[in-house]
């Protein structure tokens, strides 16, 4: 290992670097995973991201891929990068947990469609992210594993529900990482820990198996520090599969083209007469000052300095928050109510009172819910007759201490349950459109804030464009946390 290619430097580096070093073999997929397990070694005990580590099997894997490339063998787009995969996506092998006790043991014998595609790209899986109990929720913690810390300030949270994920990328264990997404959970995270995440279209990366395979309120999709390492990921797990009866038809060639042809790497030219919609508060919902100051201070002054044409919008969401809410219960209701018969009880009590909500919503709930997402997709699908991206903020609180299971308040604006403070990502979940959290900017205390886009209907790849030009003017990815050298304290201490 020369200098270039010390432990920090690699895990430091964005994956798309990485696999140009791996496929010239100026280093070795034994390098890279051991360079990051020794940072995991030092660094996940405070931060409790990783919740299963495979240390065995990946280097068995990653030999395995060392050996073929020697060999002169055709290998995977993404050739011996390590990949750690949320705890909700089932792992063949590897204990897939769904963050509750009573999977503590639970060891699938097949994979998740999402990890077969990066097993076939060549990745090599490291183990398994935290995520709340049956990822319900923005704050990741669990009777099984514990709490997830925030690596830029280990007294609060990472988030949720992909937090062990978005925490694992921000404290430079892993390069890479997948997520999902119902009412924010890839989106939530990546704003609180400095990190990429992306709602892709729904259909655009099918889950399967699933119990719900007509649903597009949940989705999986891909997690990174960077743009361009979010898009070599969606380049591995995006496609049509005929075991997801919503998949759209394709590969993802056009995302893995778009980082051949260098459009992924932030030309400047794409935010010149930009016409972008702002909208401070999506429905009215409350946003606390810090969160706006840095949103105001470092993504909105940014974008007209590159020439962007930013123009203040609140589209009309009536309707949303009630289909999100009824939708969701009915879906909790009926995938997880078994969790709770027969005198069995979840450890979570939100997920309980969720499952609860579910349990009462009749068929006419369901279709009044039908109808107002029907009518909020037609609303947000004409806003970009005016707008080439609708720019909002993606958490409406800074992150808050890791002891709180969730925010009884914004800038006092009563919260009344746990999904209250979430609705700046589900509000947006309900449309199917894609969406993205981008880092934006740090509070004066050090605190992450993420910018959400959202793009037009099918529009990733354009969204990502976008989305890779702030990131190229703005690099706030290379902020390292300053992990080593914290130490937990009590929780809002500094």
């Amino acid at each position: 290992m020369n200098e270039r290619t010390t432990t920090d430097s690699l895990t430091d580096m964005p994956a798309t670097e990485l696999r140009n070093l791996l496929l010239s073999r100026e280093i070795s997929a034994r390098e890279l995973l051991d360079a990051h397990l020794r940072r995991i070694e030092r660094t996940n005990p405070r931060v409790n991201a990783i919740v299963t580590l495979v240390a065995d099997e990946a280097t068995a894997a990653a030999t395995a891929a060392d050996n073929a490339l020697a060999r002169g063998e055709q290998v995977g787009h993404l050739h011996g990068l390590p990949v750690a995969c949320k705890d909700l996506q089932e792992t063949r092998g590897i204990r897939t947990t769904f963050g509750s006790t009573r999977y503590a043991d639970n060891v699938p014998g097949h994979d998740a469609l999402i990890v077969s595609r990066l097993r076939d790209a060549g990745a090599i899986m490291i183990g398994k992210t935290n995520t709340p109990e049956f990822g319900a929720g923005s704050q990741t913690y669990n009777a099984l594993f514990g709490v997830t810390r925030n690596p830029y300030d280990l007294t609060r949270t990472a988030g949720g529900s992909s937090g062990g994920a978005a925490a694992a990328l921000a404290a430079r264990m892993i390069p890479l990482a997948t997520g999902s997404d119902m009412g924010g959970s890839l989106r939530n995270p990546a704003s609180f820990c400095n990190v990429v995440g992306l709602r892709p279209s729904a259909g655009l990366v099918p889950s399967w198996p699933s119990a719900a395979g007509w649903s597009t309120l949940g989705v999986d999709g891909p997690m990174a520090r960077t743009v361009g390492d979010v898009v070599l990921l969606l380049g591995a797990i995006a496609g049509y599969d005929d075991r997801s009866p919503i998949a759209r038809p394709g590969d993802g060639s056009v995302f893995r083209d778009a980082l051949d042809d260098g459009s992924m790497l932030g030309d400047p030219s794409v935010l010149r007469g930009l016409r972008v919609g702002w909208s401070r508060h999506p429905d009215g919902i409350p946003v606390a000052a810090e969160v706006s100051g840095v949103l105001e201070t470092e993504g909105r002054t940014l974008l007209e300095r590159l020439g962007a044409c930013v123009v203040d919008d609140e589209p009309d969401l009536r309707g949303a928050d009630d289909a999100f809410r009824t939708i969701r219960a009915w879906l909790f209701a009926g995938l997880l109510g078994a969790e709770v018969t027969d005198g069995r009880t979840v450890a979570n009590p939100d997920v309980a009172w969720n499952i609860e909500q579910g349990r009462l919503v009749t068929s006419a709930d369901l279709m009044r819910a039908e109808r107002h997402r029907t009518e909020v997709y037609h609303l947000l699908r004409t806003c970009f007759e005016r707008h080439d991206v609708l720019a909002l903020p993606t958490v409406q609180v800074v992150p808050f201490s890791a002891d709180v299971h969730w925010p009884r308040d914004i800038d006092g604006v009563a919260q009344q349950t746990y999904l209250d403070w979430m609705r700046s990502c589900y509000l947006i979940s309900v449309t199917g459109l894609p969406a993205i959290s981008i880092p934006c900017g740090f509070t004066p205390g050090g605190l992450p804030v993420g910018l959400q886009l959202v793009g037009p209907p099918a529009g990733d790849l354009k969204l990502l464009r976008i989305a890779a030009a702030i990131e190229h003017a703005h690099p706030l990815w290379r902020r390292r946390p300053p992990l080593d050298g914290q130490q937990v304290s009590p929780a809002g201490s500094h």
